[in-house]
């Protein structure tokens, strides 16, 4: 008896795995555009300094010029505008900025870049920017690298006074210093 009812139990739970239908959660394919996190402390057990958060779009033979046009204000990356904390109150080019999380557009140049935290958070793109809203503004110098970065990217690297925030694509480089 023991041997037939293992042996109904096996049978039955061999026909419910080929007839029940097992439906997965369905996901969404990858952003084209992949969200990245860039975060910056002196060193590893220091306080946090600065947190960006932004999605990295790729050129894709495409000219920067035509992604992120001079002029023009621009979310810095793709998607919903860059978001930038802050964790203390500092300078920013040399201008002061309480700490916080604010938007971080820039308008692109030949020789320079502009620069900005706006106040109007967690919005998608720059299509609802407000002049108006904006905490600060600074100006930063366009350098040109050899090597070309396929993908916008932003880093962070030591400097006396703090660290400047590196902003890249193609071999256009922006430097924007942060101190205490």
């Amino acid at each position: 008896m023991k041997k037939t009812t293992l042996l109904s139990t096996i049978a039955f739970a061999f026909v419910m795995l080929l007839t029940t239908s097992v439906n997965a959660q369905k996901f969404s394919k990858l952003d084209k555009s992949p969200l990245d996190v860039t975060f910056y402390r002196t060193d590893r057990n220091a306080p946090a300094f600065v947190k960006v958060v932004y999605s990295r779009p790729f050129l894709k033979g495409r000219e920067l010029s035509k992604l992120a046009p001079n002029g023009e204000v621009w979310r810095t990356g793709a998607n919903e505008a860059a978001d930038i904390t802050i964790y203390n109150n500092m300078k920013i080019g040399g201008k002061s900025i309480a700490a916080g999380t604010y938007s971080l557009f820039t308008i692109p140049g030949e020789k320079e870049w502009t620069i900005i935290l706006n106040k109007d958070v967690n919005v998608w793109g720059s299509y609802s920017y407000k002049e108006a809203n904006d905490v600060l503004r600074v100006q930063a110098p366009v350098s040109k690298d050899d090597t070309a970065l396929e993908n916008f990217s932003i880093s962070f690297k030591n400097n006396d006074a703090g660290a400047d925030m590196y902003l890249g694509w193609g071999t256009t480089r922006v430097a924007v210093p942060f101190s205490n």
